[in-house]
């Protein structure tokens, strides 16, 4: 959980392609229902018992709940991991993105505008902050809540 260009898809990428299936939001970005799409395929991943990244930005309790819902019913583990909310710094990286990667800086702007913070109490078994730090590699600590 983070605002875009907060690093979520490139911690995905050096930490769970290996061993996680990929959902986001941004991998249908012409689809008009992305909540139900999304719900779809995490569903789909449930069901195969796969170990399943969800990638994005996720900024309200609202956001998160169905995806949380939806992990119980499996019986899922749900780690949780916040990218601080640090609106400098992803606009930062966002303008270093090509294409359709690089987002509109009101994008960055509304979800940290709408940002609340995760909690253990939203049904997340654990919950880790993740910073970038000089060497170009992720800390994780956990998140007080």
């Amino acid at each position: 959980m983070g605002l875009p260009g907060s690093g979520k898809t490139t911690f995905y990428r050096e930490r769970f392609a290996e061993t996680h299936a990929h959902v986001s939001k941004d991998l249908f970005p012409n689809n008009r229902n992305k909540a139900c799409r999304q719900q779809s395929l995490l569903e789909e991943a449930f069901q195969a018992g796969l170990s399943v990244v969800l990638d994005n930005t996720n900024p309200t309790v609202s956001d998160r709940a169905g995806a949380i819902t939806l992990a119980r019913t499996y019986s899922a583990f749900i780690t949780g991991y916040v990218f601080p909310r640090d609106v400098a710094a992803s606009i930062e990286r966002n303008t270093r993105r090509q294409g359709k990667a690089r987002v509109p800086d009101v994008a960055i702007y509304t979800s940290a505008k709408r940002w609340q913070t995760p909690s253990r109490s939203e049904g997340f078994d654990a919950l880790f902050t993740v910073h970038l730090i000089p060497e170009g590699f992720f800390e994780l600590l956990p998140l007080e809540s």
